[in-house]
């Protein structure tokens, strides 16, 4: 071809993207991704990796499933480039269809290369069997864990083209409707044509949260669901979080929290309405009813929500509410569809790292390959020289390298060169600290729970099993790597992320820009997962971005890399266990001592307060001090070694170990009684009604104790965490090399009263997915202080052909709602550890599980 150069020297290629002609000037070499992304304005395509292995970047390039991330721009010209933008003018590809039919995003994040590879797929074969799906499929990784529905949805992609009809599919709205809206309170307007927006106050980053929190308001409010639209909560007391007294997300508590005030909210907005209606007509309030939208009289009249909106808006709050019996619930209990799924298969959703502002630069900042490191001092020329960088400053963090795209920021940032004074954190490893932790839990703790005498009643057992547990540090992960936007002027700041944690975050970025708080608006994005890391208790990511803003004075976005993702800190700790007990001639549990030894995450955070109480960190020792097993004599205590490591909170948080330890021990304990590992557990467990609940309800579901093909076994654990309770049966095989092989997991659930059970199932099936990733991959280690795993080629996710059968069961309830986000996590590593067991002889007690512990002699 012939190659045309601009002033810059940059190559100017042209190209064809969804049926248009563009002609971009970049170096040639830059990857199509962020020409796509920064130079087209198409942001359906996500960065993920930049190295080819989560899928996330996927386009089609004459008809075949590329990595974009990977492909030099100069490979592309010339050629027919599809991104999810151009799949369909109007989302409306037999696909991307699918994808909302079965309910396929959470986050959705990854969803627009899933798509892509899917249609790719379809396109070459029309009706692929699994095994198709599966190998084509298995570049895309999905941090959800939405795999079996990803399959459901392409044999129904494959349906569909064949000629099967889509059922009636609605495009909810992804953000409030334009025009006049009149408000009713905090969360609730309605416009002239019926539209009603909620504003929710917690951030989707796959939990469900922009669906089950609308249908509690929506619920009481009798409202038409296809005309309700949300929008995200501004910063404000008014959405703070009614446990905490923040605006934030986290724990599972969204919708426990704020059951019964969006309930009310919505008959609060309900009977102003009823009000308005029934002084236009002049009549008792009594004689009318709100029914679908509308205000009904006895004699037949009607006036919708839109005609009254504006006189509603005027009419008293009420002072006393009633709310529904369950048994009149029309929308609570559905399994509605997720408002957020449509714009999730179309490129229309907005993460942070898509947002783009007039003016907008770019920064990525090179921080110490150690934590706690500090710059001695830095070389900026070749880094200046790079074609596109605009400036190189220093912040707290490191250095900044601004540019007017991500390619030209990175090639800067690669250019620094920075001599760094690593500090004393240089001498860690992981190998030290195991051996620290040893020795730690060889010695009595800060005891979190003493019952009994248990010294006395393990010298007086008949048979005694004392055994170590190790778990590693784990990153978050999440399929979008951090990022923030920052407009500082100086008469107020706009900050764009997605954000657990919008009112520390607001605080803090005002505090560093030298503004009052309520001079920062913070606009809170769709998560790109969330699983914790961003509610930093620090606000780590938007204070550096606050601060590169003050020192470039323009609008910039603060990107990171994977890598600086998966070594920027922030992980769930590890621990080290030492578990002590001892059995009577029955083979009944008498004695049980536990010693936990790992970091906690609450201090120095804005919990410790409230989390720490004489020495002992709560999420340390949750499910482990709270053990509902009837043992007389328990001591559980715990060590929290100062490390130089940050830490914080990691989905399901301290239960995501203490479950492994406490349910992988029953186990050890239940084998050495000579007992059945379920019927053991149940028989401990009569005084936990729930907990034994779910437990008989997962062996039944799962048909614990019939005869499994040859060398298949089954495990099981029950785990209470964030108000729920869950049993989980693992069936698993491992291959003479050690390779396990995860068939089947039922789940059992308690969890209370019910608002949307499909969501409840989807974040089963991605609890499940996290934790068994976790449990045969996750591992974050260190040498000399450096993290050693970069990116995902050496911290892998699980990938579909890896996904097993999940089934879920629900337990009906009228209970208090508990949370549905975190809970399926806990139990799955255990029920594969015992699995593994019950299949070889070998007990697991350190994760991930190691394929050369398993090997056949």
């Amino acid at each position: 071809m012939t190659v045309e150069v601009d002033p810059q020297g940059f190559s100017k290629a042209k190209l064809h993207v969804n049926g248009r002609d563009y002609e971009v000037a970049v170096p040639s070499a830059t990857p199509l991704l962020w020409v796509i992304r920064e130079n087209l304005g198409l942001t359906g395509t996500k960065y993920g990796c930049g190295i080819a292995r989560c899928g996330a970047c996927t386009v089609i390039i004459d008809g075949k499933a590329v990595r974009s991330c990977v492909t030099p721009v100069s490979r592309a010209v010339g050629k027919e480039i599809v991104t999810i933008e151009g799949l369909s003018p109007d989302g409306s590809h037999p696909v991307q269809k699918a994808w909302i039919e079965e309910e396929v995003p959470q986050c959705g994040y990854c969803h627009s290369g899933q798509i892509m590879s899917a249609a790719a797929l379809l396109a070459a074969n029309p009706a692929p069997t699994d095994a198709d799906i599966d190998r084509a499929m298995a570049g895309n990784v999905c941090r959800c864990g939405t795999y079996q529905r990803i399959r459901r949805a392409i044999h129904r992609a494959s349906q569909m083209a064949a000629g099967h009809p889509a059922s009636q599919l609605r495009s909810g709205p992804q953000v409030a409707a334009s025009g006049s809206r009149f408000a009713l309170n905090d969360f609730v307007s309605i416009a002239p044509d019926g539209t009603v927006t909620i504003v929710v106050n917690h951030s989707e980053m796959g939990q469900g949260v922009y669906t089950a929190l609308p249908m509690l308001v929506a619920e009481e409010l009798q409202c038409d669901w296809t005309k309700v639209s949300l929008e995200a909560a501004p910063v404000d007391p008014a959405y703070n979080h009614p446990f905490w007294g923040i605006q934030a997300t986290g724990g599972s508590t969204s919708v426990l929290a704020e059951w019964e005030r969006l309930s009310k909210i919505g008959a609060s907005a309900r009977e102003m309405l009823i009000a308005a209606a029934a002084d236009t007509w002049k009549v008792e309030k009594s004689a009318c009813r709100a029914e679908n939208g509308s205000v009904i009289h006895t004699s037949g009249k009607k006036l919708t929500y839109g005609q009254l909106a504006s006189k509603a808006a005027g009419m008293p709050a009420p002072k006393e509410i009633s709310l529904k019996h369950p048994s009149q619930y029309q929308i609570l209990g559905k399994p509605i569809r997720r408002l957020d799924t449509p714009h999730k298969t179309d490129g229309q959703a907005i993460f942070g790292i898509d947002v783009s502002i007039p003016g907008m630069l770019t920064a990525l900042v090179a921080r110490s390959p150690v934590f706690g490191g500090k710059v001695m001092s830095f070389q900026a020329d070749k880094a200046k020289a790079v074609p596109g960088v605009q400036d190189v400053v220093q912040v707290p963090s490191g250095i900044a390298v601004i540019a007017t795209g991500f390619a030209q920021a990175k090639a800067g940032r690669d250019a620094l060169e920075i001599t760094w004074d690593e500090g004393t954190n240089a001498a860690l490893s992981t190998d030290g600290m195991r051996e620290q932790y040893a020795k730690l839990a060889g010695t009595r703790g800060t005891v979190a729970r003493k019952e009994g005498n248990p010294a006395q009643a393990l010298s007086n057992a008949a048979k005694r099993i004392a055994v170590d547990y190790e778990v590693p540090y784990l990153a978050h992960a999440d399929m979008e790597p951090l990022n923030c936007v920052v407009d500082l002027r100086s008469d107020g700041c706009e900050i764009w992320t997605g954000t657990q944690f919008q009112m520390m975050d607001r605080n803090v970025a005002a505090e560093i820009v030298g503004l009052k708080p309520e001079q920062v608006k913070v606009h809170t994005t769709f998560l790109g997962g969330g699983f914790g890391r961003r509610g930093n208790p620090h606000s780590d990511f938007v204070v550096e971005a606050a601060h590169v803003a003050k020192a470039v004075k323009k609008p910039v976005k603060v990107m990171w890399t994977r890598e600086d993702d998966m070594t920027g800190g922030w992980y769930r700790p590890l621990w080290y266990d030492r578990i002590d007990a001892g059995l009577d001639l029955t083979g009944n549990p008498i004695a049980w001592q536990h010693t936990i030894v790992g970091q906690s995450i609450m201090d120095g955070t804005l919990f410790e307060e409230l989390m720490v109480k004489n020495g002992i960190d709560a999420a340390s020792v949750e499910g482990a001090a709270d053990i509902p097993y009837a043992i007389p004599s328990i001591l559980v205590d715990l060590h929290s070694p100062k490390i130089g490591i940050p830490v914080q909170w990691w989905r399901s948080v301290g239960h995501s170990h203490t479950a492994f330890v406490v349910e992988s021990f029953m186990d050890e304990l239940a084998h050495a009684a000579g007992k059945d590992p379920y019927e053991f557990r149940r028989n401990l467990l009569t005084e936990h009604p729930r907990h034994r609940g779910v437990l008989e309800l997962a062996a039944q579901k799962a048909e614990w104790g019939t005869r499994l093909p040859e060398g298949h076994a089954r495990g099981i654990a029950v785990h209470a965490s964030f108000g729920s309770w869950i049993a989980e049966v693992a069936e698993v095989s491992v291959t003479p090399q050690g390779k396990v092989h995860v068939h089947r997991v039922v789940c059992a659930v308690d969890c209370g009263r019910i608002v949307n059970p499909n969501i409840i199932e989807a974040q089963m099936e991605g609890g499940i997915v996290f934790g068994l990733t976790a449990a045969l991959y996750g591992a974050i280690t260190l040498k000399d202080g450096r993290v050693q795993e970069k990116n995902f080629n050496a911290y892998p996710l699980l990938t579909v052909n890896e996904m097993p059968k999940i089934e879920v069961h629900i337990v009906p309830s009228s209970e208090s709602p508990g949370g549905v986000g975190e809970p399926g996590v806990p139990p799955i590593a255990p029920a594969v550890a015992n699995a593994i067991f019950a299949a070889t002889g070998k007990r697991v007690r350190r994760l991930p599980i190691s394929s050369a512990d398993l090997k056949s002699a």
